[in-house]
């Protein structure tokens, strides 16, 4: 009966973060639609990538019920196959420009994801040679990275893999998880900083030099822009046409290279909300996940990974990139099968131990008519 009763609560945690995460997503494009209201403005580029988030999580609920581990070792296969080979220009991307800046971003933010997935496969698989070929899969995709000049891929893609190393041993997901979380808003906070012209001159010089001068420009553009139009904003896709630097930049894709600030400048604070609960209920679905522990924390620390990058890039304008952010989430969320014997781990943050032990004590009653229940 315990065991019974910790999976039907499993499925209701499950079903009120699916209808939470429903309502952010429809939340997100009914905003867009509000913001671009009267205006010259192009909302589809927003819409196809909450489309190819909302896809890509059913895909990865679908899949990983089904065969957890082969569908994420596949779909990291996939995703460095597709960083390598379109390396020239990356399909599915809503910039402007033919050949947009962005691509390389995108390209790593791909071999990100390429080493999360195969991580996730390699903490989900049983047997040992075959974690240790996944593994040895995310390390390829890391050094693909440095391959294509991507000090940024190179350095996200070799933490998520040490992340997942490290979140074998850990038995809290809500610790881990809330420290990804901290990790995501010192980035962003960092970001606007820059934007804003808010740090000390030489740490403002040493990041600048490292970010360029032509980013940090583009993203004191999108502050100002947020500060004239702090409701609506002043439209999606509409960018390019009100920011100086960009107009004046030669190839320009029409980004700021920052979507949090791309998010603010084009759709307000409310944009800016919504997207911040967006990455906010990707990890409340991870930590409501009946997966262990492991694979919660290897998926956050992409997720984590991935929101680093979209902090000083363009990666989420691809929709390759955004249809993996919710495939990834869905493999990482997906439910145990019905009968599989595996006990239900998606109750509050350590109480994993004592939800084993309440199973095997249900089991064992079960089973012997002398333990748990009255002699007749």
């Amino acid at each position: 009966m315990t065991a019974r009763a910790g999976r039907y609560g499993a499925r209701e945690r499950g079903n009120a973060s699916d209808a939470a995460g429903a309502a952010i997503l429809a939340a997100c494009a009914i905003w867009s639609l509000i913001s671009a209201a009267g205006r010259e403005t192009r909302p589809e580029g927003v819409l196809l990538a909450l489309l190819a988030v909302a896809a890509g999580f059913a895909c990865g609920r679908i899949c990983g019920t089904l065969l957890p581990v082969a569908t994420a070792a596949v779909a990291a296969v996939a995703a460095l196959v597709l960083a390598l080979v379109w390396r020239g220009g990356m399909p599915g991307a809503t910039a402007a420009a033919d050949v947009a800046p962005g691509h390389t971003g995108a390209a790593a933010a791909l071999l990100v994801l390429a080493a999360g997935a195969a991580c996730c496969a390699a903490a989900a698989a049983r047997r040992e040679p075959v974690r240790l070929t996944l593994r040895l899969l995310a390390l390829g995709a890391a050094c693909a990275a440095s391959a294509l000049h991507s000090v940024a891929g190179f350095a996200t893609a070799l933490g998520v893999l040490l992340s997942s190393l490290a979140a074998v041993r850990m038995r809290r997901r809500l610790l881990g998880l809330t420290g990804l979380a901290l990790v995501t808003a010192l980035i962003v906070g960092t970001s606007w900083a820059v934007a804003a012209d808010a740090l000390p001159d030489g740490l403002m010089v040493s990041l600048e030099g490292q970010l360029t001068r032509n980013r940090v420009l583009l993203w004191q553009d999108a502050v100002d822009l947020a500060e004239e139009h702090p409701l609506l904003g002043i439209g999606p896709d509409r960018f390019a046409e009100l920011s100086p630097t960009a107009q004046q930049t030669a190839r320009s894709d029409g980004k700021p290279h920052s979507a949090p600030l791309q998010q603010a400048a084009e759709q307000g604070i409310v944009g800016l909300a919504l997207l911040g609960a967006a990455f906010g209920w990707l990890l409340y679905v991870l930590w409501r996940s009946p997966r262990s522990t492991a694979v919660v924390l290897t998926a956050g620390s992409a997720l984590t990974a991935l929101a680093a990058l979209a902090s000083v890039g363009n990666v989420l304008s691809f929709t390759p990139v955004t249809a993996g952010v919710g495939l990834l989430a869905g493999l990482a969320s997906a439910r145990q099968p019905i009968g599989d014997g595996t006990p239900d781990t998606s109750r509050t943050d350590g109480d994993e131990d004592a939800d084993r032990a309440a199973c095997g004590t249900g089991t064992a009653a079960g089973r012997r008519p002398g333990i748990g229940r009255t002699p007749l």
